[in-house]
Order: structure tokens, then C-alpha cells, then sequence
């Protein structure tokens, strides 16, 4: 959806549709719905329009059912106010952001709690071997008559 009239459409469904289930539609089974998003094919025939509902299951359930009777009020009056030839058909889709949101934080947590264990493991912690692991030079007696194995004669003669 890449052309700016078709989402200029989709921003105006996605406001007619939530002013719409505010204001106009008044069925009980209808839960704490957010409308949060709108996708419109490329010839606008085919909207899919994405919501939330504050609740367990069964209210999600409940409102599914609720927006798909309304569904042909919603879509006469997002014909009357945009005024356009052919209207889109309507579909409702529950958005799984919020789960998505839920699982995310729900790992993020773990995360830090293990690097809250990570870090409390840290503060007494010693370095294992020596303080210096690095090699140091080697570095000769000043005694010179010392033979090493690699040496040869003409080292020990000077």
C-alpha cells in the first residue's frame, strides 16, 4: 500500500469505522474495541480492518461476533462519507500486536533478571590463574658463563 490515495482511504475508513462503533452502534456484545489499523488492497476493493479488545477471550469472541452483524451498517456508512463509486467490503481482523507486546516483555523480564544473576555472580568473583596472564619477556641472568640448551660455542666464547 504504497500509493498515498489508497491510505489516505484507509486513515479515513479507519476514523468513519471508529467513530462509528463509539457513537452509532449499540450492541451489547460489543467489548472495549480500538481500531488500529486498516489495510486496503491496491484497487480499494478489500479492506481489512485491525482491532484490540480490552478483555479475556470470551469478550473477544463476543465482539467478533458483534462487529461482523454490523458489518454492512459500518460499510453504508463508509460509503456515505467517502463518497466513492465502489465501496470497499469490510473485514475484521483481531490484531495480535498486544500479544506480541505481552510475549516481548515477558522475555525482555527474564533477561534481565539473568543479567541481575550475572551480575550479582560478577561482584565476588576472582580471575581464574594469575593476576598478569600475559607472557613476559625473558630475561637473561647477567651472568654470562650460564650454558642454555640452545646455545653454541661461539656464544659462550664471547
Amino acid at each position: 500500500m504504497t500509493n498515498p490515495r489508497v491510505r489516505k482511504i484507509a486513515d479515513r475508513i479507519q476514523v468513519i469505522v471508529a467513530e462509528m462503533l463509539e457513537r452509532r452502534i449499540k450492541d451489547p456484545r460489543l467489548g472495549f474495541v480500538t481500531v488500529t489499523d486498516v489495510r486496503l488492497t491496491g484497487d480499494s476493493q478489500n479492506a481489512t480492518i485491525f482491532y484490540t479488545v480490552l478483555g479475556d477471550a470470551e469478550e473477544q469472541a463476543s465482539t467478533a461476533a458483534a462487529l461482523e452483524s454490523a458489518r454492512g451498517l459500518l460499510r453504508s456508512e463508509v460509503g456515505k462519507q467517502l463518497g466513492m463509486r465502489q465501496v470497499p467490503t469490510l473485514a475484521f481482523q483481531l490484531d495480535a500486536i498486544p500479544e506480541s507486546a505481552r510475549h516481548l516483555d515477558e522475555v525482555l523480564a527474564k533477561a534481565r533478571e539473568a543479567d541481575a544473576a550475572v551480575a550479582a555472580a560478577r561482584a565476588g568473583a576472582q580471575p581464574a590463574g594469575e593476576a598478569d596472564p600475559y607472557k613476559k619477556p625473558r630475561e637473561i641472568p647477567a651472568d654470562d658463563d650460564v650454558e642454555e640448551p640452545g646455545d653454541t660455542e661461539e656464544d659462550l666464547d664471547r
